[in-house]
C-alpha cells in the first residue's frame, strides 16, 4: 500500500516529533508498504523517510524542481518525481497515495491535510486520513473542526473520517484498516 505522509520540513522541533516521524517510517518499512512522501531529506518527511529505508520499505519522493538545490531533497532512495509547481506536487502525491497520515506541521502542512480532507467530505475520494497526534500536537485542530460542526459550518460526520492518535502504531492501523470509500458527510451537510 501507498502511505501519504504530510509533515514538517523544519529541523528546529523537539526531538520527540522526530522519533515519532522515524518510528512512524519504521513501521510503514516493516510492513512492506511504500512512503509517498514530499521529498525532504529534514524534519519531520526526512525522518520517516530514513526510517522506511532502514526498516527496507520503498520510497516515492515528489517535489518541485525549484527546490532542487544544495542537499534539501532524499534523492539516492527510491523514486523521485519532479515537479513544476507545488499544486503539481501535491496533485501527483493524492494520485498516488491509499491513505494519508498527517504528522505535525506548519501552514504547508496543514494546507496539504486540508485538501484531502475537503476532497473527502465532497466524495472525491474515500481514503483514510490519519492525524498522528504527537505531543497533542492536533488537539487544538480537532477542537476546532468539532466547534465548525457544532456550529453548523461542517459536515455533521466529519470527524468520523478522521481518526486522532496517539500513537504510530494506531495510526498506521488507522491508515490500513478498510474503508468503503463512501464518504456521508457531504450527504449530511446539505440536507
Amino acid at each position: 500500500m501507498n502511505i501519504c505522509i504530510f509533515g514538517a520540513s523544519s529541523d528546529r522541533l523537539e526531538k520527540e516529533y522526530y522519533d515519532a516521524a522515524r518510528r512512524l517510517g519504521v513501521l510503514i518499512g516493516r510492513g512492506g508498504h511504500t512512503l509517498v512522501y514530499g521529498g525532504g531529506r529534514d524534519g519531520l518527511m526526512g525522518a520517516c523517510a530514513e526510517g522506511v529505508i532502514d526498516a527496507g520499505g520503498g520510497l516515492v519522493g515528489i517535489a518541485p524542481r525549484f527546490f532542487d538545490e544544495g542537499d534539501v531533497l532524499f534523492k539516492e532512495h527510491g523514486e523521485f518525481i519532479f515537479t513544476d509547481t507545488m499544486a503539481e506536487r501535491k496533485s501527483k502525491m493524492e494520485e498516488l497515495a491509499d491513505a494519508f497520515i498527517v504528522l505535525p506541521g506548519g501552514v504547508g502542512t496543514l494546507e496539504e491535510f486540508f485538501e484531502v480532507f475537503t476532497l473527502r467530505l465532497l466524495g472525491r475520494h474515500g481514503k483514510n486520513i490519519v492525524l498522528l497526534n504527537t505531543l497533542g500536537y492536533f488537539d487544538a485542530l480537532y477542537t476546532l473542526i468539532a466547534d465548525s460542526i457544532e456550529k453548523g459550518f461542517t459536515a455533521r460526520d466529519a470527524l468520523a473520517c478522521l481518526p486522532l492518535c496517539a500513537t504510530e502504531e494506531e495510526a498506521l492501523a488507522a491508515a490500513l484498516a478498510p474503508t468503503s470509500g463512501e464518504t456521508r458527510a457531504i450527504k449530511n451537510w446539505i440536507k
